[in-house]
């Protein structure tokens, strides 16, 4: 068990945070909050993550093969939140709507950006962060500590091969390590017969951008997930046809069945791609041993992601294999190198930054000595045990870190049991469900469409007064440097298998 480690005067630890997207500046918050000496590498132009909506696209690799890929971001223009601002923020600095900026209830991406830079001015976090900055590795030394090499991306991309740029490599040694890296970056694949020869534009979702490039176009969009759907209403409006292919009929709820009738004219169901034909052709098991075909311009997999560390060296000690990451004692610790690794941002389908302060305070606590973890045999005895239980449920080793709808009070537990981080308050258990029953039945329109229930009305109200009270001008500040850049058009949708 976890354990308080009495009245020792708490440690300082030199800490690299790799990455610094939501789950990385959680973690450097945190870390500084305990007194460690913490230093952010993020390989991007600014801090955001995923949020940096980056135009840009892996035009030579778009299926994304390459690992790892040329871009980070995999957001597209019009994507909004699915869910809304007021459970999406860190517990102690709300999502609060600002004058002159996107004040939806589900605002697009780049007011998450801004919100996140608004995050790091208020807690003054930026002078901690090292941007254009990319790890190439991260390796334990034999003192047990960790040696990171890092390259400066303003001197030009560097492999980690090529000998003529070691001048622009830098070497560092630190007491830990924190991996935040996010995992909405390297494409999914699925395997599909005829895919190497097929003669049409194939794509992940991780390349797509806006739908102008497929106007007069037959597209098939592989894929029923939250961006799969989104993305195929979208290009919709500019296709001659779009077919979006679901895995089962389980896929299709009510507010898909709506939009699939709506848009009958040129948007399609279809529920398994059988193979890609040399003539060009799509062939479909529509189920019940029948077939169908249809000639294709594009083909696009909105497939999910995949797990992927190429910079970190661990000797086998942490693998993926098959988007299961591990062993993870709580997805954070691995038993052999805890608590000098630690992963924060592994799960998927949880309160998003919350869960992730979590996890990044009980790091912290750990490294500065305030919290104690089990014996190494005892973690590893756990990660096995929660394997067999997911085994046992029949629950597909892909979804070994998706929590929400498998484990409802995971989050809530874990933070009392190991940091006494408050539970969730009821009325945002309420809300999020309110919107995920909306999302089920009406896809189009549930984030502008909506009737609050009296009691979250009530908590609204409330939540709208704190903003008011108790944002500080820090917070602001990024903002109004800003305001005069345009914001984009755009949403935070999870990226699902």
């Amino acid at each position: 068990m976890d354990t308080a480690c009495g009245s020792d005067p708490p440690q300082s630890k030199k800490v690299c945070v790799i990455g610094a997207g939501m789950a990385g500046l959680a973690a450097a918050r945190e870390l500084r909050r305990e007194g460690h000496d913490v230093t952010v590498l993020e390989q991007s132009g600014d801090v955001g993550g995923q949020w940096l909506y980056d135009p840009r696209t892996d035009a030579a690799d778009p299926l994304g093969v390459a690992a790892p890929v040329k871009v980070h971001s995999s957001m597209y223009a019009s994507l909004r939140l699915i869910s809304p601002r007021q459970s999406t923020g860190f517990t102690d600095f709300p999502f609060c709507p600002k004058s002159g900026r996107d004040d939806r209830r589900f605002p697009g991406h780049r007011e998450v950006d801004l919100y996140l830079k608004d995050f790091c001015d208020a807690f003054g976090l930026m002078d901690a962060v090292r941007l254009n900055t990319r790890v190439l590795r991260a390796a334990m030394t034999p003192a047990r500590r960790w040696a990171v090499r890092s390259v400066d991306l303003g001197v030009g991309e560097c492999d980690g091969a090529d000998e003529k740029k070691l001048d622009a490599y830098v070497d560092e040694v630190f007491d830990a390590v924190v991996v935040a890296t996010g995992h909405y970056s390297q494409p999914r694949l699925p395997s599909i017969k005829g895919m190497e020869t097929w003669r049409g534009r194939q794509m992940h979702s991780h390349s797509y951008r806006v739908p102008e490039p497929f106007r007069g176009e037959v597209v098939v969009v592989v894929g029923c997930g939250e961006s799969g759907k989104d993305i195929a209403m979208e290009i919709r409006g500019v296709a001659k046809e779009v077919y979006l292919v679901a895995g089962s009929m389980e896929a299709v709820t009510p507010g898909l069945s709506k939009v699939l009738a709506k848009h009958s004219a040129n948007l399609h169901l279809r529920l398994e791609v059988e193979r890609l034909c040399e003539d060009g052709r799509v062939a479909f098991k529509d189920g019940g041993g029948s077939s169908s075909s249809v000639a294709a311009d594009t083909v696009i997999y909105c497939t999910g992601y995949s797990y992927s560390f190429p910079f970190l060296e661990t000797g086998g000690a942490v693998t993926v294999d098959d988007n299961r990451v591990g062993p993870l004692f709580e997805h954070v610790f691995p038993p052999s190198l805890a608590p000098s690794l630690s992963f924060v941002g592994v799960p998927r389908k949880i309160f998003a930054p919350r869960f992730f302060e979590i996890q990044a305070r009980w790091v912290a606590q750990v490294l500065s000595g305030r919290r104690a973890l089990p014996a190494e045999e005892e973690m590893r005895r756990s990660v096995e045990e929660f394997y067999r239980a997911r085994d046992a449920a029949g629950v597909p080793r892909k979804y070994t870190h998706e929590i929400g709808r498998r484990e409802p009070t995971y989050m809530d537990d874990f933070g009392e049991k190991y940091c006494d981080f408050p539970r969730v308050e009821g009325w945002r258990h309420e809300l999020l469900g309110s919107f995920v029953r909306g999302m089920m039945e009406n896809l189009e329109t549930f984030r502008d469409d909506y009737q609050d229930s009296d009691s979250i009305h009530r908590a609204m109200q409330e939540w709208h007064l704190s903003c008011v009270q108790s944002s500080p001008p820090s917070c602001c500040s990024y903002a109004e440097s800003q305001a005069a850049v345009p914001a984009q058009l755009v949403s935070v949708n999870q990226h699902n298998d």
